[in-house]
């Protein structure tokens, strides 16, 4: 029987577990704590972070990382990004030369501005760097959870092991898609989530359908200026992984980063906010990644700027939407047309 390692008992690394392990597949879910282990087994569901959702038989959690890992085809790492490199770290001497490793998270790391797949090949053994994929799309973790139809995209630059970590994910109702494009799939799911902070603004200032269009839309122009930048393939902002993930995360009132938005227009302060989301708000810690990582690369990108000044340096969200609309005029595809 074929047999997957998850990391991490977030909302989206449950879900995950969950959907592979009803297609039969022996899942372990490692968490950090035996109390925790032995609470999810006992009462067979996530209470804390995805209640009403009951384990499939065949997924077991374990505090064991050893024996989560143990004939393992594939390791998920489905961890908020700040934690992913001291996850990877602990399972580097466990994992075997054969196994897959799996991202599925959606971030950048703060203080080396790096994507995760880069984070893994830093701390992973070098025979593993080539069995490294990354999961991204549009994909709200409750209704993949529910068997609503959705898809995916899984990026490797092994053919093989892209089809491999398919096979293990892909059921009738969560289609995915493999792609070449591990840069393009990382930045356009990890930079969505500070567009979607300001598609939360304006719900929450009731702007309209034209403005909240008009942001997404130049958003998603100035990721794909630094995918580009960055090596990415334009057209994968056009996929699943860029345009779909925009709009499930900027549109859906289970975003967790656009519930920040809109609490922020309503004039909540951003502690208080994050302290009472259930789960992780990727958003506020990628901006400042993605703004040192874009002036490294000489992108412009006003969003991102624009975003920093309200999350870390106080600006009133009113002015930054002001400052948006007051830029000088320009080319559309400006950093984009090939």
């Amino acid at each position: 029987m074929a047999r997957v390692a998850v990391i991490g008992s977030t909302i989206w690394g449950t879900t995950l577990a969950i959907v592979i392990a009803q297609k039969g597949i022996d899942v372990a879910l490692w968490v950090r704590t035996p109390e925790e282990a032995a609470e999810l087994n006992a009462r067979r569901e996530n209470v804390a972070r995805l209640p009403g959702f009951p384990f499939p038989l065949c997924l077991t959690a374990t505090a064991a990382l050893d024996d989560a890992l143990a004939g393992a085809e594939m390791a998920l790492l489905a961890v908020p990004s700040q934690r992913m490199r001291e996850n990877a770290r602990l399972l580097a001497p466990l994992l075997t030369p054969g196994c897959i490793v799996m991202s599925a998270a959606k971030g950048l790391e703060l203080e080396t501005c790096l994507r995760m797949s880069e984070v893994l090949r830093q701390e992973l053994p070098s025979e593993l760097h080539g069995r490294c994929c990354v999961l991204s799309g549009p994909n709200l973790s409750r209704e993949v959870a529910q068997g609503m139809p959705a898809a995916t995209v899984i990026a490797s630059e092994d053919r093989s092991v892209a089809a491999a970590a398919r096979d293990l994910v892909m059921t009738t109702l969560f289609r995915v898609y493999s792609s070449y494009d591990m840069v393009g799939v990382e930045l356009g799911g990890a930079l969505k989530n500070i567009i979607a902070i300001g598609s939360g603004l304006n719900d929450g200032w009731e702007y309209g359908a034209n403005s909240k269009a008009a942001f997404m839309t130049r958003g998603l122009a100035e990721i794909t200026r630094l995918g580009v930048a960055a090596g990415a393939n334009p057209l994968t902002f056009l996929g699943l992984a860029g345009l779909g993930d925009l709009v499930a995360t900027c549109t859906s009132p289970l975003s967790r980063n656009r519930i920040v938005g809109e609490a922020l227009a309503r004039g909540r302060p951003l502690p208080d906010i994050l302290a009472s989301v259930n789960g992780t708000a990727e958003g506020v810690t990628t901006t400042p990644a993605a703004r040192e990582l874009g002036r490294r690369l000489g992108v412009e990108m006003p969003i991102v700027e624009e975003a920093y000044k309200v999350l870390y340096e106080g600006m009133e969200p009113r002015r930054a939407i002001m400052e948006l609309m007051t830029r000088e005029p320009r080319f559309e595809l400006d950093g984009i047309s090939v």
